[in-house]
């Protein structure tokens, strides 16, 4: 097991453990690694150097320094695990009290909205672009967090 300082574009820092430095690279590349702060899955290593002390019998041992030991690691705290089944209750009532349209969501959003559609409660995918658009013409939207481990 390896431990790697990393940092996600939005400039947040974090720890996580990886089996080896291959296994991180894989994870890195199919975008599997998110930020414990923001969920962005645009991560890289982050320069880290370990301390070095040395013991009662001159070898040197390798240890993690103080300031190390306070920069957030990917493993969840109390609080964040609360915040992540609230985020599982609500997206289950969500899920139990709407219809899946999938890509449709947009257009099918729309149409309710206009009364060309009977109103029911729907969820589905819509890119940025798309409910912006739906937005800005007044359209109630509420897009819903997708948790880390959902892509494990």
């Amino acid at each position: 097991m390896i431990k790697f300082s990393l940092v996600c574009d939005a400039g947040h820092t974090f720890e996580s453990w990886f089996d080896s430095g291959a296994g991180y690279e894989a994870q890195a590349r199919r975008k599997l690694i998110a930020c414990p702060e923001c969920n962005s899955p645009n991560v890289s290593k982050a320069i880290m150097s370990p301390a070095v002390h040395g013991t009662q019998s001159g070898r040197m041992s390798v240890a993690s320094s103080d300031a190390e030991s306070k920069v957030p690691v990917a493993l969840l705290d109390e609080r964040q695990q609360k915040l992540r089944v609230l985020a599982r209750q609500l997206r289950s009532e969500i899920e139990k009290n709407s219809a899946d349209v999938g890509a449709e969501f947009p257009k099918l959003a729309r149409a309710i909205h206009d009364g060309e559609a009977p109103e029911r409660s729907i969820r589905g995918q819509a890119s940025i672009e798309e409910a912006r658009a739906l937005l800005d013409d007044g359209i109630a939207i509420l897009p819903v967090p997708t948790l880390p481990d959902e892509f494990n």
